[in-house]
């Protein structure tokens, strides 16, 4: 009993001394925050990659916080000029109007709806159980829903389905993407980005041009009318500044890549572990959870890190602000020289 017990004892000092021993990104000189920020009420309760839900029920969107109040139980997943997608976590899904503010239709699924977006009277949406589907608005009937393979736990950062003309690019759960003739909905092709079990859902897709970028919390993939094009890596974020890629990995590197994913210039700073990121304008931006905000240029070369305090919780970076703990910070004010 004894050894038992001191061998416990070792492992428990090992666990403890495995955790002390975690590094943080520590800049060697960083810059107080004098801007004036502007508060706004609430706190954010939900995140994704195209918005967040504040407990007031109110939500921010590209263009900010917006005057729509939400049903109770439900969240921010997307919107356009004129309408939002609003879910909650039974398969409800509600299509609010602006301008009006009020739901103009509910659907019911058979699993909670993941993300949706909506274009030209038509929704799209990839549901739990990683169906995927397309709802038209005016007949309110479901023009298409399939299944797609079984998944066991998916990355919170999901992707919504990309519109490109009468094609919709559906982003699984299963590290899938599944392109559908929104005209004839039985006409389907599918792009594998990778075959993991776990955490394998699509976190990122968008366009840049006539190429679709996508990416995995493992791989980056470029397909156009140059070809198919991968990177792999441990992927934090990614986001898209003119016909560049940047990719953000968990290492606390960000490299700017080509349409093509060709490496074009680094910058790493040592243990980042990056809780938002972004492209606006001229400038890089990436959030590290300790609470440097690092500012760059487009090549990586010049940068300027900021003291924003720690990042305790859901944080949102969109249309070239940054809100955080009740604050929005104009990222168009910060300067990487």
């Amino acid at each position: 009993m004894r050894h038992a017990f001191s061998f416990a004892v070792a492992l428990g000092v090992l666990f403890l001394a495995g955790c002390n021993s975690r590094e943080y990104f520590e800049p060697q000189t960083s810059y107080d925050l004098t801007l004036k920020r502007q508060a706004y009420e609430g706190e954010i309760v939900d995140v994704n990659r195209y918005g967040a839900t504040l407990s007031s029920g109110r939500y921010i969107g590209s263009h900010g916080i917006g005057t729509i109040v939400l049903e109770e139980g439900y969240r921010f997943l997307n919107e356009d000029s004129r309408y939002l997608l609003a879910a909650d976590g039974n398969g409800g899904l509600k299509l609010y109007q602006k301008e009006s503010g009020k739901p103009l239709q509910t659907m019911t699924f058979d699993a909670p709806v993941v993300s949706a977006s909506i274009h030209n009277g038509l929704i799209a949406y990839i549901l739990g159980n990683n169906s995927y589907g397309i709802y038209n608005t005016k007949s309110r009937q479901i023009l298409t829903q399939r299944r797609s393979g079984k998944t066991f736990a998916i990355d919170a950062r999901a992707a919504s389905p990309l519109f490109v003309d009468s094609i919709v690019v559906m982003p699984m759960l299963d590290g899938k993407l599944v392109i559908v003739d929104a005209q004839h909905p039985d006409r389907t092709s599918t792009i594998y980005l990778s075959s993991d079990n776990a955490f394998n859902n699509v976190i990122y897709l968008s366009r840049i041009g006539d190429t679709l970028i996508a990416a995995t919390a493992k791989k980056v993939l470029s397909l156009g009318k140059e070809g198919e094009f991968s990177y792999e890596g441990e992927v934090a974020e990614v986001a898209i500044g003119g016909s560049t890629v940047y990719l953000f990995d968990k290492a606390g590197k960000i490299i700017k890549l080509s349409s093509t994913l060709k490496p074009l210039a680094s910058q790493t700073f040592t243990y980042a572990q990056y809780s938002a990121a972004g492209v606006y304008g001229s400038s890089v931006y990436a959030l590290d959870k300790q609470g440097s905000l690092i500012v760059l240029d487009t090549t990586l070369s010049h940068y300027k890190v900021y003291d924003v305090g720690e990042v305790e919780g859901p944080v949102l970076m969109i249309g070239g602000k940054l809100y955080k703990d009740g604050s929005v910070i104009d990222l168009s004010k910060l300067h990487y020289q």
